[in-house]
């Protein structure tokens, strides 16, 4: 359509299928109605991948979709991107206790992932499992073993404390591994930061200096107005929440007290990441679309996850009210997994963002890599009477101000 026939008489035919999904947007704020839906997604997301690694056959049935040319390099990592990547956003949950008046449904769900996870935890790092995620046998695992080492981060109490000797073992071996992947000057700093992270938690050695290496790289890549470059130079993309600063939350939570240098950055990570939540939550739609914009846009809700987890951690801005993030983050899922096309005809995720795209991904990603979208579920990690689930509807700001209301100026922070 050009310019001349979009503002002749087809403007209101153009304007108006918008304008319908835009009403048909799940209503957000029922908090237990909206937590349900939540759940439905995560178990529509979550089961192929737990059941099929529960029995150790993600291998044999996880189908690999990656650019033409593509299939057999990323099918060394891409089953250990699955794991990782729907492990970190189901974390927190995994780790909540029940509350009075949770609902069986959760109850029961949580209890069946907690158990899959664990059984799919000691098949990866098993090097007799036909699901053994050959960990440091290409640059990827480095990747997605950090987020494997994030979502057990996530939940100590669950995914490392009751581990077996045995797996206990076998992990240690397997983040050891990833030492013989370098890095580059960019945000996979972290990765390894991550991997040392999680050895240091499970009382094995690990090297100061990757994570000295990381902090301090990511404090002098700092851009201004809570945001970082990812490597000396800005990227518009979405790197700042799928990575960036979700790690450097982490490492700080884990390590933050292991030297002063690193306490000391401390309040200006946290001030950072309250910043670039705010900005995130500005960032969602009428209708719960945001701009397709960068790198890996195929990891679809997962470009919130500094959102999610601001929610999460109690680090939102006085002026992002938790059930506003609630709404929000309930419509981006909505527009990302409800599409037609979303997933395949057995429930596995395809390449795309509204449906099937496969043209939107890079060579890099494959079907594991989807399942970063679970980081927008962190906030699951929080009882349902907690306030971003008990409060009452509360539009967020794009509904706010395109209906008329009267909010303050939005202004960059300094430092």
């Amino acid at each position: 359509m050009n310019r001349r026939n979009f503002l002749g008489n087809a403007t209101l035919a153009a304007i108006a299928p918008a304008f319908a999904h835009a009403q048909s947007v799940p209503n957000a704020g029922s908090a237990a109605n909206t937590r349900e839906q939540w759940l439905n997604w995560v178990e529509k997301v979550s089961e192929p991948v737990l059941q099929a690694l529960s029995r150790r056959e993600l291998r044999k049935t996880m189908p690999v979709e990656a650019v033409a040319g593509h299939e057999a390099e990323r099918a060394i990592g891409t089953h250990l991107e699955a794991l990782g990547r729907l492990m970190m956003g189901l974390a927190p949950w995994l780790e909540l206790g029940p509350a009075p008046g949770e609902s069986t449904r959760e109850t029961k769900l949580r209890d069946r992932y907690r158990m899959m996870a664990k059984e799919a935890i000691a098949s990866a790092v098993d090097p007799a499992s036909p699901d053994y995620m050959r960990f440091g046998d290409s640059s990827q695992t480095v990747v997605d073993a950090s987020f494997l080492a994030l979502a057990m981060l996530r939940a100590p109490k669950q995914l490392i404390d009751m581990m077996t000797p045995k797996t206990k073992q076998q992990l240690i071996a397997a983040m050891i591994a990833e030492r013989k992947v370098l890095t580059g000057l960019n945000n996979w700093v972290l990765f390894s930061a991550m991997d040392e992270a999680l050895l240091f938690r499970l009382g094995a050695d690990y090297d100061k200096m990757r994570i000295a290496y990381a902090l301090n790289s990511l404090h002098s890549w700092y851009k201004g107005d809570g945001l970082y470059g990812d490597g000396p130079d800005f990227h518009a993309d979405n790197y700042n929440s799928y990575v960036m600063q979700p790690y450097l939350l982490m490492l700080m939570q884990v390590l933050g007290d292991e030297a002063a240098a690193w306490k000391s950055m401390r309040p200006e990570i946290e001030k950072h990441a309250t910043r670039y939540a705010a900005i995130q939550e500005r960032m969602i739609g009428l209708d719960g679309t945001f701009p397709v914009l960068g790198r890996s846009i195929t990891y679809r809700a997962g470009a919130f996850q500094l959102l999610a987890d601001a929610s999460l951690r109690g680090l939102l801005d006085e002026h992002v009210k938790p059930a506003q993030v609630r709404g929000a983050l309930t419509a981006v899922q909505h527009r990302t997994l409800d599409a037609a096309g979303t997933f395949d005809s057995k429930g596995w995720l395809q390449i795309g963002l509204a449906g099937h795209q496969p043209s939107l991904g890079e060579t890099y990603i494959s079907t594991g890599s989807l399942y970063l979208c679970s980081a927008a579920w962190l906030p699951l990690g929080l009882p349902h009477t907690h306030p971003f689930w008990s409060d009452a509807d509360a539009p967020w700001t794009q509904k706010k101000v395109w209906a008329g209301d009267d909010l303050p100026a939005d202004h960059a922070i300094t430092g």
